[in-house]
């Protein structure tokens, strides 16, 4: 199967939920950090180096990582809703090189998976990135410290759906990200439960936080972090994938 077969069906649809750029007040700060962090016009092949002695702005980000394979109206629906309850200027799309939990096989290379992330962006307040590759970083706790090193006077918000906080205490150096960056939590169908009845949730009990504190997460010092509820989306990337994938039927009579 060719993991890529499911791009124009993919990017015609998150086309259809981007949001629009006109209005925002930090549209010209999001544009400068747009070019840092390989955003339209990096998108279309310039290179643009990163911040070498990093952003000093201080501004109120979350972070979605992901393989984004494809990137969909789930993905948007999450970075919206966390962008409005937190109260953050932008979410920042990162486009993993490689995620070590993850099988390549089905895995579509990154510059399709970017481009179906710059499709649900808007180059604002949602920005897809690939700086992850250029950073040099697989892991999300190195990502991290790179971003602070570049960004000191950035907020972070690691944003992650309930099916990450399971499997949270599989990623290399957990506990350090929890004690370095403040996280919010999203629902995801079927996994909400068992989640937050899991390791790292009751490892962390201590640092859970109200979700009426949601909006003051951003100032907060880590640990901390805070639990979602909100209307769940059904889109899946996986479905996606299946819902293009040719059948075994359809290959042998050539269609």
């Amino acid at each position: 199967t060719d993991p890529e077969a499911a791009w124009s069906t993919a990017l015609r649809d998150a086309k259809k939920h981007a949001s629009p750029n006109a209005g925002w007040p930090e549209a010209a700060f999001a544009g400068a950090l747009g070019v840092a962090l390989g955003g339209p016009r990096s998108y279309e092949g310039e290179i643009h180096d990163l911040p070498r002695f990093g952003d000093r702005r201080r501004i109120r980000v979350g972070l979605l990582g992901g393989s984004f394979n494809p990137a969909h109206a789930g993905h948007l629906h999450v970075a919206e809703l966390a962008r409005r309850r937190l109260r953050l200027a932008q979410v920042w799309l990162l486009v993993s090189p490689g995620n070590p939990l993850k099988p390549v096989h089905g895995m579509a290379s990154q510059a399709a998976r970017l481009a179906s992330a710059h499709a649900i962006a808007d180059g604002r307040r949602v920005l897809a990135t690939d700086i992850e590759s250029r950073l040099g970083t697989r892991y999300t706790a190195d990502t991290l410290r790179a971003l602070r090193i570049r960004f000191p006077c950035a907020r972070f918000v690691w944003l992650m759906g309930a099916d990450n906080l399971e499997q949270l205490p599989r990623w290399r150096r957990w506990r350090r990200i929890a004690a370095h960056v403040v996280f919010a939590v999203l629902p995801r169908p079927t996994y909400n439960h068992r989640a937050l009845a899991g390791q790292a949730a009751l490892g962390l009990h201590g640092a859970r936080r109200a979700a009426r504190a949601a909006p003051a997460l951003a100032a907060m010092p880590p640990p901390a972090w805070v639990f979602l509820p909100a209307p769940q989306h059904a889109a899946s990337a996986t479905a996606i994938r299946a819902a293009t994938r040719p059948t075994a039927q359809s290959a042998a009579a050539g269609v």
